[in-house]
Protein backbone atom coordinates (compact mmCIF):
# COMPACT_ATOMS: atom_id res chain seq x y z
CA UNK A 1 0.00 0.00 0.00
CA UNK A 2 1.34 3.47 -1.17
CA UNK A 3 2.01 5.91 2.03
CA UNK A 4 0.09 9.24 2.95
CA UNK A 5 1.41 11.51 0.92
CA UNK A 6 3.68 14.24 1.90
CA UNK A 7 2.61 18.07 1.22
CA UNK A 8 5.82 20.78 1.91
CA UNK A 9 5.46 24.50 1.56
CA UNK A 10 8.51 26.60 0.38
CA UNK A 11 9.41 29.55 2.15
CA UNK A 12 10.78 30.73 -0.70
CA UNK A 13 7.09 32.36 -2.01
CA UNK A 14 6.33 33.17 1.38
CA UNK A 15 6.10 37.03 2.89
CA UNK A 16 8.77 37.38 4.46
CA UNK A 17 7.41 40.16 6.40
CA UNK A 18 4.93 37.83 7.99
CA UNK A 19 7.37 34.61 8.08
CA UNK A 20 6.54 33.73 11.04
CA UNK A 21 2.79 34.13 10.56
CA UNK A 22 2.71 32.51 7.41
CA UNK A 23 4.70 29.41 8.92
CA UNK A 24 2.11 29.20 11.51
CA UNK A 25 -0.49 29.41 9.06
CA UNK A 26 0.50 26.68 6.97
CA UNK A 27 1.16 24.65 10.08
CA UNK A 28 -1.90 25.29 10.87
CA UNK A 29 -3.43 24.11 7.92
CA UNK A 30 -2.27 20.80 7.51
CA UNK A 31 1.48 21.14 6.13
CA UNK A 32 3.73 18.54 6.63
CA UNK A 33 6.89 19.97 6.38
CA UNK A 34 8.43 22.97 5.41
CA UNK A 35 11.07 23.52 2.65
CA UNK A 36 13.72 25.97 2.98
CA UNK A 37 15.52 26.87 -0.57
CA UNK A 38 19.62 27.82 0.08
CA UNK A 39 20.86 29.17 -3.29
CA UNK A 40 24.60 30.76 -3.17
CA UNK A 41 24.50 32.76 -6.06
CA UNK A 42 26.63 30.38 -7.79
CA UNK A 43 25.56 26.83 -8.61
CA UNK A 44 21.86 28.77 -9.52
CA UNK A 45 21.64 32.68 -10.31
CA UNK A 46 19.81 33.57 -6.82
CA UNK A 47 21.14 34.36 -3.49
CA UNK A 48 18.78 33.73 -0.69
CA UNK A 49 18.62 32.39 2.58
CA UNK A 50 21.65 30.98 5.14
CA UNK A 51 21.31 29.11 8.49
CA UNK A 52 20.18 31.81 10.35
CA UNK A 53 16.67 31.53 8.33
CA UNK A 54 16.61 27.91 9.31
CA UNK A 55 16.74 28.94 12.69
CA UNK A 56 14.41 31.74 13.08
CA UNK A 57 12.26 28.85 11.21
CA UNK A 58 12.89 25.92 13.79
CA UNK A 59 12.42 28.57 16.36
CA UNK A 60 8.54 29.13 14.66
CA UNK A 61 7.69 25.30 14.08
CA UNK A 62 7.78 22.01 15.16
CA UNK A 63 7.44 20.74 11.36
CA UNK A 64 10.56 19.13 9.66
CA UNK A 65 12.59 21.64 8.21
CA UNK A 66 13.34 19.96 4.71
CA UNK A 67 16.70 22.10 3.54
CA UNK A 68 17.45 22.01 -0.08
CA UNK A 69 21.17 23.16 -0.44
CA UNK A 70 21.34 24.42 -4.11
CA UNK A 71 25.17 25.46 -3.13
CA UNK A 72 28.76 24.32 -4.07
CA UNK A 73 30.57 22.55 -2.15
CA UNK A 74 27.44 22.01 0.43
CA UNK A 75 29.80 20.23 2.55
CA UNK A 76 31.06 23.31 4.33
CA UNK A 77 27.79 23.71 5.83
CA UNK A 78 25.99 20.88 6.55
CA UNK A 79 27.28 21.26 10.57
CA UNK A 80 26.00 24.48 10.64
CA UNK A 81 22.73 24.33 8.99
CA UNK A 82 21.97 20.81 11.31
CA UNK A 83 23.08 22.62 14.53
CA UNK A 84 20.28 25.61 13.19
CA UNK A 85 17.63 22.68 12.99
CA UNK A 86 17.22 21.47 9.73
CA UNK A 87 15.51 18.09 9.94
CA UNK A 88 16.67 17.07 6.60
CA UNK A 89 19.47 18.06 3.98
CA UNK A 90 19.36 17.37 0.50
CA UNK A 91 22.55 18.23 -1.62
CA UNK A 92 22.94 18.08 -5.69
CA UNK A 93 24.73 15.08 -7.32
CA UNK A 94 26.32 17.82 -9.57
CA UNK A 95 27.91 19.77 -6.88
CA UNK A 96 28.92 16.99 -4.71
CA UNK A 97 32.40 14.66 -6.14
CA UNK A 98 31.99 12.48 -3.14
CA UNK A 99 27.89 12.12 -3.19
CA UNK A 100 28.29 9.11 -0.36
CA UNK A 101 30.61 10.73 1.81
CA UNK A 102 28.30 13.84 2.12
CA UNK A 103 25.26 11.48 2.90
CA UNK A 104 26.84 9.66 5.38
CA UNK A 105 28.35 13.10 6.57
CA UNK A 106 24.83 14.49 6.76
CA UNK A 107 23.56 11.27 8.72
CA UNK A 108 26.20 11.99 11.19
CA UNK A 109 25.25 15.36 12.36
CA UNK A 110 21.64 13.38 12.88
CA UNK A 111 19.15 14.43 9.96
CA UNK A 112 18.02 12.87 7.09
CA UNK A 113 20.27 12.37 3.92
CA UNK A 114 18.81 13.63 0.63
CA UNK A 115 19.84 13.75 -2.76
CA UNK A 116 18.79 15.45 -6.00
CA UNK A 117 19.59 16.67 -10.02
CA UNK A 118 18.15 18.79 -11.77
CA UNK A 119 16.55 18.42 -14.83
CA UNK A 120 19.09 17.71 -17.62
CA UNK A 121 21.38 15.14 -15.05
CA UNK A 122 19.79 11.26 -15.82
CA UNK A 123 19.00 9.39 -13.19
CA UNK A 124 21.79 6.70 -13.41
CA UNK A 125 24.04 9.83 -11.79
CA UNK A 126 22.68 8.96 -8.95
CA UNK A 127 22.10 5.21 -8.63
CA UNK A 128 24.83 4.28 -6.50
CA UNK A 129 23.21 6.87 -4.00
CA UNK A 130 19.75 5.45 -3.65
CA UNK A 131 20.50 2.96 -0.95
CA UNK A 132 21.93 5.66 1.19
CA UNK A 133 19.41 8.13 0.93
CA UNK A 134 16.39 8.99 3.05
CA UNK A 135 14.74 11.59 0.35
CA UNK A 136 15.35 11.50 -3.51
CA UNK A 137 14.35 14.84 -4.75
CA UNK A 138 13.77 15.68 -8.68
CA UNK A 139 13.50 19.29 -9.86
CA UNK A 140 10.45 19.62 -12.41
CA UNK A 141 12.13 23.43 -12.67
CA UNK A 142 15.59 24.61 -13.50
CA UNK A 143 16.90 25.52 -9.42
CA UNK A 144 17.04 28.98 -8.69
CA UNK A 145 14.16 30.86 -9.15
CA UNK A 146 10.50 30.73 -7.79
CA UNK A 147 7.27 30.63 -9.93
CA UNK A 148 8.77 28.91 -13.08
CA UNK A 149 6.55 26.71 -15.24
CA UNK A 150 6.27 22.78 -14.22
CA UNK A 151 8.39 20.74 -17.08
CA UNK A 152 6.49 17.56 -17.65
CA UNK A 153 9.08 15.68 -19.76
CA UNK A 154 10.71 15.24 -16.00
CA UNK A 155 7.62 12.89 -14.99
CA UNK A 156 9.68 9.62 -17.23
CA UNK A 157 12.47 9.82 -14.97
CA UNK A 158 10.32 10.30 -11.33
CA UNK A 159 8.46 7.10 -12.68
CA UNK A 160 12.58 5.50 -13.15
CA UNK A 161 13.28 6.41 -10.25
CA UNK A 162 10.65 5.44 -8.41
CA UNK A 163 10.82 1.71 -10.20
CA UNK A 164 14.20 1.79 -8.97
CA UNK A 165 13.61 2.45 -5.34
CA UNK A 166 11.26 -0.05 -5.32
CA UNK A 167 13.89 -3.07 -6.70
CA UNK A 168 16.26 -2.29 -3.79
CA UNK A 169 12.77 -1.80 -1.46
CA UNK A 170 13.87 1.31 -0.32
CA UNK A 171 11.85 3.34 2.26
CA UNK A 172 13.24 6.74 0.76
CA UNK A 173 10.72 9.62 0.67
CA UNK A 174 10.33 10.28 -3.52
CA UNK A 175 9.82 14.32 -3.82
CA UNK A 176 9.46 16.33 -6.60
CA UNK A 177 10.13 20.54 -6.58
CA UNK A 178 8.93 22.67 -9.42
CA UNK A 179 5.87 24.63 -10.52
CA UNK A 180 3.47 21.69 -8.58
CA UNK A 181 -0.04 23.03 -8.61
CA UNK A 182 -3.32 21.25 -8.62
CA UNK A 183 -3.31 21.13 -11.95
CA UNK A 184 -0.34 18.96 -12.10
CA UNK A 185 0.00 17.43 -8.43
CA UNK A 186 -1.70 13.68 -9.52
CA UNK A 187 0.14 13.38 -12.50
CA UNK A 188 2.98 13.40 -10.57
CA UNK A 189 1.89 11.25 -7.95
CA UNK A 190 0.89 8.87 -10.26
CA UNK A 191 4.34 8.54 -11.40
CA UNK A 192 5.51 7.61 -8.00
CA UNK A 193 6.08 10.81 -6.09
CA UNK A 194 4.86 10.92 -2.28
CA UNK A 195 6.39 14.20 -1.40
CA UNK A 196 5.55 17.62 -2.81
CA UNK A 197 7.11 20.69 -2.29
CA UNK A 198 4.78 23.46 -3.51
CA UNK A 199 5.85 27.36 -3.12
CA UNK A 200 3.27 29.67 -5.40
CA UNK A 201 0.40 27.48 -5.62
CA UNK A 202 0.14 27.68 -1.27
CA UNK A 203 1.89 30.75 -0.54
CA UNK A 204 0.25 32.85 -3.17
CA UNK A 205 -3.09 31.37 -3.44
CA UNK A 206 -5.96 33.94 -3.67
CA UNK A 207 -8.20 32.55 -1.17
CA UNK A 208 -5.02 31.90 1.22
CA UNK A 209 -2.23 28.94 2.47
CA UNK A 210 -4.90 26.58 3.62
CA UNK A 211 -6.88 26.97 0.78
CA UNK A 212 -3.56 26.16 -1.51
CA UNK A 213 -3.10 22.77 0.91
CA UNK A 214 -6.27 21.90 0.57
CA UNK A 215 -6.49 22.25 -2.91
CA UNK A 216 -3.33 20.35 -3.74
CA UNK A 217 -4.56 17.14 -1.14
CA UNK A 218 -8.06 17.26 -2.90
CA UNK A 219 -6.59 16.94 -6.39
CA UNK A 220 -3.84 13.92 -4.54
CA UNK A 221 -7.27 11.74 -4.70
Amino acid sequence: MRRTCVIAPSILSADFTRLGEQIAEAESAGADWLHVDVMDGHFVPNLTMGPFVVEACRRATKLPLDVHLMIEAPERFLEAFAKAGASSLIVHVETCPDITGTLKTIKSFGCKAGVTLNPATPASDIEHTLILADQVLVMTVHPGYSGQEFMPEVLSKVAEIRRRLDEIHSSAWLEVDGGISAANIYRVREAGADAFVAANSIFHHPDGIAAGIRSLREHLK
